[in-house]
């Protein structure tokens, strides 16, 4: 009997953990899945409110005085160095001093690629998301756009103008691989600042370089894609950026203890 009795005890310690194991179990699917749902529900927003905010950024980029200067400086620029000497003396100067070859002639290739920083936005964005990191969720999203906007229109202009690149391609002018880059590198020196920016516009002017150096793209294509993608990239992130005073965001504050109060708070997160 008294074995019996004890068995019973134990059996019920077994029963009792195995029900806190299987709620524990539960407990952290029910998370996962509130996670994910918050994450679809999050992507699902944002996906279906992509093309007005592509239409706003785009009115935001392409109606500033300044911006439309600037790309009708590059514009014109082009023009001039492609009806001229000046394309193809550049190209044969490539063609005879080739600095890129092989693997770092492919890894600028990849690097500079429109399709990369898409991939590496979206991943920013999905970590972000799953995070409920809102703040770097965000600033995923404006990359995204900004991207978008670029490349939209740097499709648009290769199929109207549809000219021949050095080694005989087609669509050349504006150099995607450039303008994607300069806008990626606007992006993070908006956000980031000098200590983030001038490395990145540093290797988006590699980039270019190499577009020149592999007989990809005329010097013309490049100098357009540069200054496309930097008008896109600053004027994007400009708008959506969050005001920030020495590395704390500034946020309102209102307040009505013994009457309306209204000032601002500062935030940093550590």
């Amino acid at each position: 009997m008294r074995a019996c009795c004890r068995n019973r005890r134990w059996l019920r310690l077994v029963c009792v953990g195995l029900i806190l194991v299987g709620g524990c179990a539960n407990h952290n699917r029910t998370e996962e899945q509130l996670q994910t749902s918050r994450f679809l529900e999050s992507a699902k927003s944002d996906f279906l409110n992509l093309p007005g905010r592509i239409i706003e950024d785009s009115k935001e980029v392409f109606l500033r005085p300044d911006n439309m200067t600037a790309l009708l400086l590059a514009g014109g620029a082009s023009i001039a160095m492609h009806s001229t000497d000046a394309d193809d003396n550049l190209s044969g100067n490539f063609d005879r001093h080739r600095v890129f070859q092989g693997f770092t002639d492919e890894g600028l290739n990849v690097i500079g690629s429109p399709g990369a920083h898409f991939a590496a936005t979206g991943l920013w964005y999905a970590l972000s998301a799953e995070g409920q990191d809102e703040f770097n969720r965000e600033r995923a999203w404006t990359m995204m756009t900004a991207l978008a906007i670029d490349g939209l229109v740097t499709a648009g202009l290769k199929a109207v103008v549809d000219n021949e690149t050095p080694n005989g391609k087609r669509w050349a002018w504006p150099s995607g691989h450039t303008s994607s880059s300069f806008t990626v590198a606007s992006v993070l020196d908006e956000f980031y600042g000098p200590k983030v920016g001038i490395p990145a516009y540093a290797l988006a002017g590699l980039v270019g370089y190499r577009m020149m150096d592999t007989g990809d793209h005329w010097a013309s294509d490049v100098v357009f894609g540069a200054t496309l993608g930097w008008v896109v990239g600053h004027s994007v992130a400009a708008k959506h950026k969050r005001l920030e005073i020495a590395g704390f965001e500034v946020l309102p504050y209102t307040a009505s203890n013994d009457g309306p109060v209204m000032g601002v708070n500062l935030v940093k997160r550590f």
